[in-house]
C-alpha cells in the first residue's frame, strides 16, 4: 500500500507520544509494566515520552503522514560498549525516576531488554512501532518499516527488534526477522520475543 512517510522533528513530539500512548494501551509488556488501566491510563505515556525523546535526539522517528503510525529507529554501531551495565549514572535507574520512581518495572524492562540485546555488529533497532488503534491491521506498520528494510537490504545491514506478543512475532517473522536466542519471560508476566534479520542479497521482500 502507498503510505506518505517521513521523518518526524521536534515540532512532531506530541503527535508520536499520543500515538504510542494509544497505540500501547493494551499491549502485553505495557499492561505489566503499568497494571491497571486507570494507572497505566495515567502514567503510560510519559514512557512513551522518554522513549520519544531518546530517539529523537539519537536515533530516527519515521511517521506516517497522516499521522497513523510511527516507528522508532536507532542504529547500533558494532562497538557498542554493553547493555545493562549498572553504574554511578545508570540510565535506566534515571528513566525510572523520571518516569515513575515508585515503579520498579520501568526500570527492569530496560535492564532486561538491554541484557539479550545483540552486540558485536552493527544493526538497526527497531525499538517501537505503533499504529493507531483504529488503522490496525491495514498493513501500516509493514509499509512503514518497509523503507528501512529495503535500505538494510542494499547496505547489507541487519535489523534487530523484541516484539511484545506472539502474534507480533509471527508478523515479524513473515518480513524476514527470526528467533535469536530465547524468548524473554519478564517475571509475572508475559514473553517478548527477541528476533534477528539478516539482510536480503536478492528477491524480493514478501
Amino acid at each position: 500500500m502507498g503510505v506518505a512517510i517521513r521523518t518526524a522533528g521536534d515540532d512532531d513530539r506530541e503527535r508520536v507520544v499520543r500515538l504510542l500512548d494509544e497505540a500501547f494501551q493494551d499491549d502485553p509488556v505495557s499492561s505489566w509494566v503499568f497494571p491497571g488501566e486507570e494507572y497505566r491510563r495515567t502514567t503510560h505515556h510519559r514512557l512513551m515520552a522518554a522513549f520519544t525523546d531518546a530517539t529523537l535526539a539519537e536515533g530516527r522517528v519515521d511517521l506516517a503522514e497522516d499521522g497513523s503510525a510511527c516507528a522508532l529507529w536507532m542504529s547500533v554501531p558494532a562497538d557498542d560498549p554493553g547493555h545493562g551495565e549498572e553504574g554511578p549514572g545508570d540510565e535506566f535507574a534515571e528513566l525510572r525516576r523520571a518516569v515513575d520512581p515508585d515503579n520498579e518495572r520501568v526500570e527492569l524492562i530496560g535492564r532486561l531488554t538491554a541484557g539479550i540485546h545483540p552486540q558485536g555488529r552493527a544493526h538497526e533497532y527497531l525499538w517501537m512501532i505503533g499504529v493507531a488503534p483504529g488503522r490496525q491491521g491495514e498493513g501500516l506498520g509493514t509499509a512503514l518499516i518497509g523503507t528501512v528494510l529495503d535500505r538494510c537490504d542494499r547496505e547489507g545491514r541487519p535489523a534487530y527488534l523484541e516484539a511484545s506478543s506472539e502474534r507480533s512475532a509471527r508478523l515479524y517473522r513473515r518480513l524476514g526477522f527470526e528467533p535469536v536466542g530465547e524468548p524473554l519471560r519478564l517475571p509475572d508476566g508475559p514473553l517478548m520475543y527477541p528476533l534477528w534479520r539478516e539482510p536480503r542479497t536478492s528477491g524480493p521482500r514478501d
